[in-house]
């Protein structure tokens, strides 16, 4: 479905007129874009061109599409389907490994750019931004116009193209800058919401995922137009919060702000990708608390504390969905961070298949001190020693010379490492810049 590009300057003269002015700036195929650009510059055959994605080794589980260019999809090479299968659909795919000291390089030089014409700029994730830029007309008196320029000026410069939404609000802004892909400027104003956004299919609206969308072909739902015609008690009553969060979003009505977030301080995190799609909520506790045990550790290593605890949670379209809690009191614990971690999976998670898990812990701390609490439900020195004793064991005889009883697997069951993580062993922390924490 193709949207204009451009808007009337009638059109243009009432959106200066608004409260509010978003523009949602997306990297198109974000990781495959920015290792294109560097093969360009250096003689070599452009990826955007020709049957290609990054991916891994097929021969192992991390071996999965992360990014594919247009002539793959062509083939019908979906995002997150493993290499293997990929090749089955195209023989002469060219396969790139993931290069993250690259994207991390490439994000930053675009958003760079992009801060250099917003007061306010907020990092949604690794290849997308949000930019208020309201109150910026006498700067920029033509928002479209302002949009491409950023546009043009981040292909010209760095190689690679992005998509601007402009809207009141981020939710639109951000649907906006989905439409027809790549290199383009789109709007989405309230009052296009019928004409651009209704017809769509339901599954396209931000937040709406397996599960959800499930329960909503159900009730007969199958575009965001009759949901956002739904009686919202009665969406209320078969999903619960989330059914009037996306009512909300279909109705196109979102008050969140643009928040300038500064640098996270030292964080300790892990993440994993499952061998398969995790359907059940006990296995997924079990890998995060295998996640969990790494993260601990290597606190207590460092003699650190913290008192933040964060998860992250994609699925098998590679889509993320986080959730934070903050802790009483700062812990090193592994129970104690497998508890809260416990607590944000049950209230983030709706079912959905999840490919790939993470924690992330944060507002680290080296006070020795810990203010006994009246409803402690933990003897914390007693733990402690009970954890740090595991940690000596395991310096002296391995990492695999002591587990947890349930994850000594039984016949017929997939066996899971006690201490998972990709890079865990390792003992590597891992970027949660591009994780949506909600």
């Amino acid at each position: 479905m193709a949207f204009e590009n451009e808007i009337s300057e009638e059109r243009i003269g009432r959106g200066q007129k608004m409260s509010r002015l978003i523009f949602h700036i997306d990297v198109n195929s974000a990781f495959l874009s920015w290792e294109s650009a560097r093969r360009v510059k250096q003689g070599l055959s452009d990826l955007r061109d020709i049957p290609a994605c990054i991916g891994g080794d097929p021969k192992k589980r991390t071996g999965i599409v992360v990014a594919k260019s247009i002539p793959a999809k062509k083939y019908g090479i979906t995002t997150g389907e493993p290499v293997a299968m990929a090749l089955r659909k195209c023989p002469e795919l060219v396969i790139v490994k993931s290069d993250f000291e690259l994207y991390i390089k490439c994000s930053r030089a675009f958003k760079e750019i992009c801060a250099s014409y917003a007061p306010v700029m907020e990092s949604f994730s690794i290849d997308e931004v949000f930019l208020d830029m309201t109150g910026t007309s006498l700067i920029y008196p033509d928002p479209i116009k302002t949009a491409h320029e950023i546009k043009d000026k981040i292909r010209d410069e760095l190689g690679f193209t992005v998509n601007v939404g402009i809207s009141t609000n981020k939710l639109l802004a951000k649907m906006a800058s989905d439409f027809e892909k790549p290199d383009k400027v789109h709007t989405l104003f309230p009052e296009e919401i019928p004409q651009k956004m209704w017809p769509l299919p339901v599954g396209d609206l931000f937040y709406v995922g397996h599960a959800s969308l499930k329960k909503l072909s159900n009730l007969g739902i199958r575009t965001i137009g009759e949901l956002a015609a739904m009686n919202p008690a009665l969406l209320r009553g078969h999903m619960k919060s989330h059914g009037q969060l996306i009512w909300q979003y279909a109705n196109g009505l979102d008050d969140s702000p643009v928040i300038d977030i500064p640098p996270a301080a030292k964080g300790y995190g892990n993440s994993l990708t499952t061998p398969q799609d995790v359907l059940d909520p006990e296995l997924a506790k079990k890998y995060l608390l295998s996640l969990s045990e790494t993260v601990s550790a290597r606190l207590r290593a460092d003699g650190v504390k913290i008192s933040m605890v964060s998860i992250s949670l994609r699925d098998w379209d590679l889509r993320f969905y986080g959730h934070q809690v903050t802790l009483s009191v700062p812990t090193d614990l592994t129970i104690e961070i497998y508890a809260a971690v416990c607590r944000c999976f049950d209230e983030v998670w709706d079912g959905i298949p999840l490919r790939h898990l993470g924690i992330h812990t944060g507002r680290v701390s080296r006070d020795d001190f810990r203010q006994i609490q009246m409803f402690d439900k933990v003897d914390y020195e007693k733990a402690r020693k009970l954890e740090c004793a595991v940690d000596s064991i395991r310096k002296r005889y391995g990492m695999d010379s002591i587990k947890r009883a349930c994850f000594i697997s039984s016949p017929g069951k997939a066996e899971i490492d006690h201490i998972g993580g990709g890079i865990s062993r390792e003992k590597r922390t891992v970027d949660y810049t591009k994780e949506r924490v909600l």
